[in-house]
């Protein structure tokens, strides 16, 4: 067959040959149990239970095993901003592995996706961003903003720069380097040992650590002057990076009031520390723009890149560098960091193709000038005056509802984390996923989603919190 001529048709012959025999839901649940170890679960009560079995997706919906039709309120992984089923994405993986499945970039060599994919990268962002070094996920991506930090102050002579500052309660990766820098409690407790030269300050979470009489803006002054305190606590001689999501995502969609990221910039850039925006979940069009800090409006020294990166299609990550960081490593010998698919040629390919729908689609302003503003709308006015719902916090198409004892007193739930999980799972079981952190619902679609499916979207989030409050005796 020749492919070029009939790419479609050959993906489709493929897969029918590649396709398993379908299982009973039961038989699925069942191997499941006895071989697969899930991330982030409780095995012995999922085991129990059961597992839902997702078998197919179109758009913003999946299907299980059973048939159900579900709406995917969080893009997967906040990560398939494009939607599901984009035939584009599969012809762009299945000719790279064609023509080239994999080659390194470590032996002096390169390959095209990779040097059409940083082209197009150094279009997307912001202007000072020139380079990019490849991994697989947002987690080696932050292990290597920890490399890129240390490397470059060493370069210009101040190896002593060797702290990096980050927030509680912040998800920086699941690898030993990203789940330290990360500030989540629970993670470090499984952890026997943590990376060095890593310390937090709190986050700038109003709704649940801001005392009543302070207004929103004070408290986030106080909260970014918290780095000012401990750069001097340390010594800035000491301190090698401040590093932030500009929004929290995993830790419940927390916005920061409006003062708070210009005087983290302007403490960085007093102090000579390099600020680092984890862009994983904001980047690739989430808040409207294709870069969350450019939401928020600072300048970081670099970024760290996934999920919307391929739209999820297959893994892969990046630290974008401005010149002024690059230029350094460059120019002073070898970098000792790398992985075996360090910008691996198919998921350089898919990458590219993902950003090529989204901006000759218009996906990201699409979601700035119409879907976004409407979707941010629904849900202040579906979820006005509610009674468990303390704060609709979010922008384009990303937003987190607090539930509250007392909304207009900020008294969050004595349990905290009970309220959330019971109200995800009675969304799970009107079929949309909206994910919990603690007691802060979490919507994240993907970035294709129309007007009707918004309608469809907050109709049944609404339903869900209602069913909560009832659930509560708080209706």
């Amino acid at each position: 067959m020749n492919f070029e001529s009939e790419p479609s048709a050959d993906i489709d012959l493929q897969a029918k040959k590649a396709h398993p025999p379908a299982r009973s839901t039961a038989e699925y649940r069942e191997l499941d149990a006895a071989h697969h170890l899930h991330p982030f679960s409780d095995m012995g009560t999922l085991n129990r239970l059961g597992s839902r079995v997702i078998v197919k997706a179109q758009g913003v919906h999946l299907w299980d095993s059973d048939g159900n039709r579900i709406i995917d309120g969080m893009a997967g992984l906040w990560c398939v901003n494009v939607g599901y089923g984009r035939r584009e994405l599969a012809e762009a993986a299945y000719r790279q592995m064609r023509e080239l499945p994999y080659y390194n970039t470590f032996f002096k060599t390169t390959h095209p996706p990779v040097i059409e994919l940083s082209a197009l990268l150094a279009e997307l962002t912001p202007p000072p961003f020139t380079h990019f070094f490849y991994c697989n996920s947002g987690s080696e991506g932050n292990d290597t903003v920890l490399r890129t930090v240390y490397r470059y102050w060493a370069t210009l002579g101040r190896p002593s720069k060797k702290y990096v500052i980050s927030r509680a309660n912040s998800y920086h990766g699941s690898t030993l380097a990203g789940a330290t820098l990360g500030g989540m409690d629970y993670m470090h407790e499984q952890m026997p040992s943590k990376v060095e030269h890593i310390v937090h300050i709190d986050q700038p979470y109003y709704f649940g650590e801001a005392q009543a009489d302070t207004p929103p803006e004070a408290f986030g002054l106080a909260r970014a002057r918290q780095l000012e305190a401990k750069i001097l606590e340390l010594g800035a001689e000491n301190v090698a990076a401040f590093i932030g999501e500009p929004f929290q995502g995993a830790g419940g969609v927390i916005f920061p009031p409006s003062s708070y990221w210009p005087e983290i910039q302007r403490i960085c850039r007093k102090y000579d520390v390099l600020l680092v925006a984890d862009e994983v979940i904001g980047g690739f069009g989430r808040t409207g723009e294709w870069f969350a800090h450019q939401y928020f409006g600072f300048e970081p020294d670099l970024m760290t890149l996934a999920k919307g990166l391929t739209s999820g299609y297959v893994p892969m990550g990046a630290v974008a560098l401005t010149e002024r960081i690059a230029q350094p490593i460059i120019e002073n010998g070898e970098f000792n960091h790398g992985l075996t698919y360090s910008g691996h040629p198919v998921a350089a390919a898919v990458a590219l193709a993902n950003l090529e729908l989204l901006r000759d689609e218009e996906i990201v302003t699409r979601v700035k000038t119409d879907t976004g503003p409407y979707f941010q709308a629904c849900l202040r006015e579906a979820f006005a005056g509610h009674p468990i719902v303390g704060e609709i916090a979010g922008a384009g198409l990303v937003a987190g509802l607090q539930l509250a004892e007392n909304p207009a007193a900020r008294r969050r739930f004595a349990q905290g984390g009970e309220t959330g999980a019971l109200c995800r799972d009675l969304s799970f079981g009107s079929n949309l996923i909206m994910r919990a952190s603690g007691d802060r619902m979490l919507l994240s679609p993907p970035l294709v989603i129309s007007r009707s499916e918004i309608d469809e979207l907050v109709s049944k989030a609404r339903h869900a919190i209602d069913a909560t409050a009832r659930e509560l005796g708080l209706a």
